[in-house]
C-alpha cells in the first residue's frame, strides 16, 4: 500500500484540490483531504488513465498499414503498438479491428501495455471495406454466425462495417454495405450474448440506419457524401436524443512532408462544422482516434485528439471525461476503470499544471501507472 498526494485531482467527473490517493493491491483503495504521502506530486495533476474507443493496434501506422499485415512479426508490432499506447497514458483501448483475432491473445501483463477490449476482425462484406482482416460475411444468417465466432473466442465488442471506408480499393465511405435487416440481425445476436455492438458509418444513411438498427456505438459519424460533407440536423437532433454513443475520430500528430489525405483536406472545415453541431446538439460522445491508419495517426494519440476538440469549441470538462467516465462505461469497464475513487482500478495519468486551462498537458505524461505500478515516468522525476 502506498499514498500520492496532487494538487489537483480530475477524478473522471470533477476537478479538486489537494487530494491523498491511497492505492493497495493495484486499485484505489481511499481518497482523503490534504495530508502527508509517500509520494508529493507537487504542482500537477492527477487523472484516470485515458481510454481510446477505436484502434487498430495491427495497424502500424505507415503510409501502407494494409500492406504490411502479411509481415511475419505482426503479433510483435502489436505488442510495440500497445506500449506506445500506455506511454501515452491511455491505459485502456478498444481495438475494433485485427486479424486473426491477435489482440484477443497478446499476453501483455499490466505493466506491458493498457487493457485491450478487442471486437476481433470486423465483420464486413465480400470484397468490402477491410475485408482483408478476415471477417467476411453475407446474409443475416452469416452474419448471425460471425457474431456468434466472436462470443465463443472472448470478443468484447462486435464491429460490424456499415458503410464502406477509405482503406479499401474497390470502397467508398458514402456507400451502404448492409441492408436494415442484416444490420438489425447482427445488432439482435450481439446483445443476445451482452455484447456490446460498434457501427463503421460515414454517411447519413448508414448513421441513420445504425441508429435505427440499435448499434451502441457509431464510429466515425463524419457526414459523408460522394463529393463532400452534409450534416443533417434532424438526425444529429436523433442521435442526442437516442442512447447511442458517437465515437468522434478525432487527433492528427503533424508530420514533417506528410499530409492528409486530400479528400480529408478537402472535407476538413465542414468535419470541424459536424463536430461542432453534434456537440451543441447534445449528443453524447466519446474518443476513438483510429490509431495506427496512418503516419498522422500513430498509437498513443488520442491526448491529440482531446486538444482537437477543445479547439473545435468543446468544453476541456466534457473532453476530459468523454476519454475517461463516459468512455469506460461505453467499453463495458465503467465499473473499475475511468474514474479515481475507491475500488476502482488504479490506472493512472500525472500531468504538469492544469488540463482543464491546458489540456495541451496531456500530450506531455509525467507518469503513468497500470494497476498501480508506474509504467512510465519523466526523466526530471
Amino acid at each position: 500500500m502506498f499514498t500520492m498526494r496532487a494538487r489537483r485531482l480530475f477524478d473522471g467527473q470533477d476537478l479538486y484540490e489537494d487530494r491523498v490517493v491511497t492505492i493497495h493491491d493495484g486499485r484505489i483503495a481511499a481518497i482523503t483531504g490534504p495530508g502527508p504521502a509517500d509520494l508529493d506530486l507537487g504542482p500537477a495533476t492527477l487523472l484516470p488513465g485515458l481510454i481510446d474507443c477505436h484502434v487498430h493496434l495491427a495497424f502500424d501506422a505507415s503510409t501502407d498499414p494494409v500492406a504490411h499485415l502479411d509481415r511475419p512479426d505482426l503479433a510483435a508490432r502489436m505488442r510495440q503498438a500497445a506500449r506506445q499506447h500506455l506511454a501515452a497514458g491511455v491505459t485502456t483501448v478498444r481495438d475494433l479491428g485485427d486479424r486473426d483475432y491477435l489482440a484477443l491473445g497478446l499476453g501483455l501483463t499490466s505493466t506491458e501495455g493498457p487493457e485491450i477490449l478487442a471486437s476481433g476482425p470486423p465483420i464486413t462484406t465480400s470484397g468490402g471495406h477491410c475485408w482483408w482482416l478476415g471477417g467476411q460475411a453475407d446474409g443475416e444468417a452469416a452474419i448471425r454466425a460471425a457474431v456468434r465466432e466472436r462470443a465463443a473466442r472472448g470478443a468484447h465488442v462486435i464491429k460490424v462495417m456499415v458503410t464502406g471506408g477509405q482503406l479499401t480499393e474497390g470502397s467508398a465511405p458514402h456507400l451502404m454495405q448492409y441492408g436494415p435487416a442484416e444490420l438489425k440481425a447482427a445488432v439482435d445476436e450481439a446483445h443476445a450474448f451482452g455484447l456490446p455492438v460498434a457501427a463503421h458509418a460515414h454517411s447519413p444513411q448508414g448513421i441513420a440506419e445504425a441508429l435505427q438498427a440499435g448499434f451502441d456505438t457509431i464510429e466515425h459519424c463524419g457526414f459523408w457524401t460522394e463529393n463532400g460533407v452534409e450534416p443533417d440536423p434532424r438526425l444529429i437532433a436523433a442521435l442526442a436524443d437516442s442512447p447511442v454513443v458517437v465515437s468522434l475520430t478525432a487527433g492528427i500528430v503533424p508530420v514533417p512532408g506528410v499530409a492528409p489525405p486530400p479528400e480529408i483536406l478537402a472535407r476538413l472545415p465542414k468535419m470541424i462544422e459536424v463536430l461542432r453541431t453534434m456537440y451543441a446538439a447534445g449528443v453524447t460522445f466519446v474518443i476513438g482516434s483510429d490509431a495506427g491508419i496512418a503516419p498522422i495517426k500513430p498509437h498513443g494519440l488520442v491526448p491529440h485528439g482531446v486538444q482537437m476538440l477543445v479547439d473545435a469549441g468543446y468544453a476541456p470538462l466534457d473532453v476530459l471525461r468523454a476519454v475517461t467516465s463516459v468512455a469506460a462505461g461505453v467499453c463495458r469497464v465503467g465499473a473499475r476503470k475511468g474514474r479515481i475513487a475507491p475500488g476502482f482500478d488504479a490506472d493512472l495519468l500525472v500531468v504538469a499544471g492544469d488540463p482543464l486551462a491546458d489540456v495541451t498537458t496531456l500530450c506531455r505524461p509525467l507518469a503513468v501507472y497500470r494497476m498501480g505500478q508506474k509504467v512510465m515516468d519523466s526523466p526530471d522525476r
